[in-house]
C-alpha cells in the first residue's frame, strides 16, 4: 500500500509495463480530439463582480481554455477507455492501444452503439487514466491552454516519463 503512495511508476504492473504509456496516450488522444472540436467554439467568462457604472467584466474566450469545460473533460474522459483495445504488433512486438469504437459524429456510430460490449479487459486502462490525471492534471491543463500540439508525445514521452521517447511515432 506505501508503494502506492509513493508516486506513480510504484503503482505500474510489471507484468504489463506498457499500460501506463498506452493509457496516457489513449487519454491524450481523447482529449486532443475534444479540444479541436471546442476550439471552435466560443464561451463567456467573467466574474460577478459589477463595475461602478453597473456592467460586468464579460469576455469570450475559446470554449476549450475554459476551466469549466476542461474540469469536466478530465472528469468523464477516462470512461472512454473501454474503445480502446490492446494491440500487438506482430513484428517488433510492440503492444500499443488503438480505438476500435467509432466517435460520436462517425457515419457508423448509430449501427455501432445498437451492440453492447462489456469486458473487464478494460479497467488496467481506466485505472491508469484516472491515475494519469490524478498525477498530472495541471500539466494537462497547462498544455491545452498553451495550445501545444502533439499532446500524447509531450506530456507521455516528455513531461511524464511514461513512455520511453525513442518509440517512433509516424504522423499521418
Amino acid at each position: 500500500m506505501l508503494a502506492l503512495l509513493e508516486g506513480l511508476p510504484a503503482a505500474r504492473d510489471p507484468q504489463e509495463p506498457d499500460i501506463f504509456c498506452g493509457a496516457c496516450r489513449a487519454l491524450m488522444d481523447e482529449v486532443e480530439y475534444d479540444v479541436t472540436k471546442a476550439r471552435q467554439e466560443k464561451t463567456k467568462v467573467g466574474s460577478f463582480r459589477m463595475n461602478p457604472d453597473g456592467t460586468q467584466e464579460r469576455r469570450k474566450i475559446p470554449l476549450a481554455q475554459s476551466e469549466v469545460f476542461l474540469t469536466d473533460l478530465l472528469d468523464k474522459v477516462c470512461e472512454r477507455m473501454n474503445d480502446y483495445r490492446l494491440e500487438e504488433d506482430p513484428v517488433t512486438k510492440e503492444k500499443t492501444f488503438k480505438r476500435f469504437a467509432p466517435r460520436k459524429g462517425d457515419k457508423i456510430y448509430k449501427e455501432f452503439k445498437k451492440f453492447y460490449f462489456y469486458s473487464d479487459a478494460y479497467r488496467p486502462l481506466k485505472f491508469a487514466c484516472e491515475t494519469i490525471i490524478e498525477e498530472f492534471e495541471d500539466e494537462i491543463f497547462s498544455l491545452i491552454t498553451q495550445e501545444a500540439h502533439h499532446l500524447a508525445d509531450t506530456l507521455c514521452g516528455g513531461k511524464s516519463g511514461l513512455c520511453e521517447t525513442s518509440t517512433n511515432r509516424t504522423e499521418l
